[in-house]
């Protein structure tokens, strides 16, 4: 049998059941879509969150007080000594440092004459928008203080036009928790990150917020450092500085790769667990190609019984049913693909901040994908007729 004729064979077998083969085109068409548009959400939204969350630089260690423990009661018998903005000044010195970003967070209401919005409060230091790479859109961001820090105070993009809507408000006083501060400068906006309106904060001086928050110790401690030294030599310089001061490791040092990599890892759990709900879809097609295949060979035994009969081998007849259940599986794939780029440009369009990337790869494998379903559908019922005796298929007629 010539490879024309088995192609002849199978497109006059499929054109005879159009609806049968339309239907189970369409069920593994639906299957490969699911895959092919939750795998490419997951991994648009992995490349999304990766990148809101390193916008703020890629060299950037953490420090936090307390320390992780796992097991005993140490943990619970232990007392956390706090940060201090002493200890975050003193990270200055530190060779290869840059900025220094004391932390503390609060919220309250900021009042600006009979207007009054609830937002949060972040005390930091005047490296901050430096170190995070945010812009000032008006004025300044807070100045250096040789002592105790003056009330000025830095608006969110939201907070400004929410506050003062059109007006200028460089100069105006506003009070924040029931304090009166100046208002020096505007924040670019910025948007969100991981559910966090960089917009609806106000900025105020770390030793400010440490007293209007009632806090001994600081929330966290970003500190910057140059290119030409790498993020573990700097946490542990971190560590020794901070060992001296304290007389013990009671802090945690988290850099910037060890959050990415994390992240990352999660995302990455995320997107294949979504592929793996996209799979369900496909294995009910694939099911249908089975249930389709297993009645075809039914119906055909004396078709089989007389290509037998005429010379055909086993192998012949198994490629033969094996071929038709791969050109069904192909066209769902194929009629997959168009649907999902159908969405996926209609998504593209709706949300154009999400970074939608198709790539060929994703489209190799989904075509692999159901190539391999379609051949995995089809050797049960393939095998059956190829194990047909002829003239038992000849007497079914």
């Amino acid at each position: 049998m010539l490879s024309r004729d088995y192609l002849r064979l199978t497109f006059g077998t499929l054109h005879a059941g159009r609806m049968r083969s339309v239907l189970t085109i369409v069920g593994i068409a639906i299957g490969i879509a699911a895959v092919l548009m939750l795998t490419t959400l997951g991994q648009g939204i992995r490349l999304y969150v990766l990148e809101n969350f390193s916008q703020f630089g890629s060299r950037i260690v953490a420090v936090t007080p307390g320390k992780s423990q796992t097991g005993g009661m140490g943990g619970l018998l232990s007392s956390t000594r706090p940060i201090s903005l002493e200890d975050a000044r003193s990270f200055r010195s530190l060779p290869y440092a840059i900025h220094v970003v004391p932390i503390v967070q609060g919220a309250g209401a900021i009042e600006y004459g009979n207007r009054v919005r609830h937002t949060d409060i972040l005390g930091v230091g005047p490296d901050a928008a430096a170190a995070w790479r945010f812009n000032i859109a008006l004025g300044r961001f807070l100045p250096q203080s040789g002592g105790y820090s003056q009330p000025f105070a830095v608006l969110g993009h939201k907070v400004h036009a929410e506050l003062f809507g059109g007006e200028n408000p460089l100069g105006r006083f506003i009070r924040v928790g029931g304090e009166r501060y100046r208002v020096v400068g505007v924040m670019e906006e910025k948007g969100q990150m991981l559910g966090f309106d960089l917009d609806d904060i106000v900025y105020i001086p770390i030793d400010r917020a440490l007293s209007l928050f009632n806090r001994t110790g600081l929330m966290e401690v970003d500190i910057t450092y140059q290119p030409s030294t790498t993020a573990q030599a700097m946490a542990e310089r971190i560590r020794t500085r901070l060992i001296a001061r304290h007389g013990g490791e009671d802090f945690t040092i988290i850099t910037q790769d060890e959050m990415l990599s994390s992240l990352d890892r999660i995302l990455g759990i995320l997107t294949l667990a979504i592929g793996g709900l996209g799979g369900i879809s496909l294995l009910v097609g694939a099911i249908g190609i089975l249930t389709i295949m297993v009645t075809t060979v039914r119906e055909r035994r004396s078709e089989i019984g007389l290509l037998r009969a005429l010379g055909a081998t086993t192998r012949q007849v198994l490629l033969l049913f094996l071929c038709e259940a791969v050109l069904l599986a192909l066209a769902g794939g194929l009629a997959g693909l168009l649907l999902s780029a159908l969405f996926l440009g209609i998504l593209s369009l709706a949300i154009p901040a999400l970074p939608i990337q198709i790539s060929p790869l994703f489209l190799l494998l989904a075509l692999s994908l159901s190539a391999m379903v379609g051949l995995l559908a089809g050797v049960l019922p393939a095998s059956q007729a190829a194990r047909l005796n002829p003239v038992s298929a000849l007497q079914s007629e």
